[in-house]
């Protein structure tokens, strides 16, 4: 996996793929239309942020890289590529439980916090992706 020159796009199997942590000045894309939505991303080394009709979706510190960025009944799951660790942010139901899976394993539940966002850490290593999964309980 590598960033995403064109910041967004579409793939193949359906899912989306955005964000360039080698960026050194803020970079973004607007209106991009996606399964009837329309996407912003916002991105580089320092922050790569995701908006889907101006509500949050995804957001990492620092900037990452995410590829087959998928949503589809209570499971989000996605690659993610950076230069350090970087603590990710994701949308989620105020309230809810979540199982977290990083590269298959299940480092436990978590709660979202009552804004429905779900934080997490993921280590990360230039140039290895790194498969987060998670799954509303």
């Amino acid at each position: 996996m590598s960033v995403v020159k064109e910041l967004l796009r579409t793939e193949d199997n359906g899912s989306i793929s955005f964000g360039n942590y080698e960026l050194d000045t803020k970079s973004k894309l607007s209106d991009f239309e996606y399964k009837g939505d329309l996407y912003k991303v916002k991105t580089f080394k320092e922050i790569t942020k995701l908006e889907r009709n101006g509500m949050f979706v995804y957001e990492s510190v620092p900037g990452t890289a995410v590829s087959n960025f998928n949503e589809e009944n209570g499971v989000m799951e996605f690659m993610v590529e950076g230069s350090e660790d970087a603590q990710v942010t994701v949308e989620a139901e105020d309230g809810a439980e979540y199982k977290v899976y990083i590269n298959n394993t299940n480092v436990g539940k978590m709660k979202s916090n009552f804004g429905g966002k779900l934080v997490l850490s993921v280590e990360l290593e230039s140039g290895k992706p790194v498969n987060v999964k998670i799954v509303r309980i």
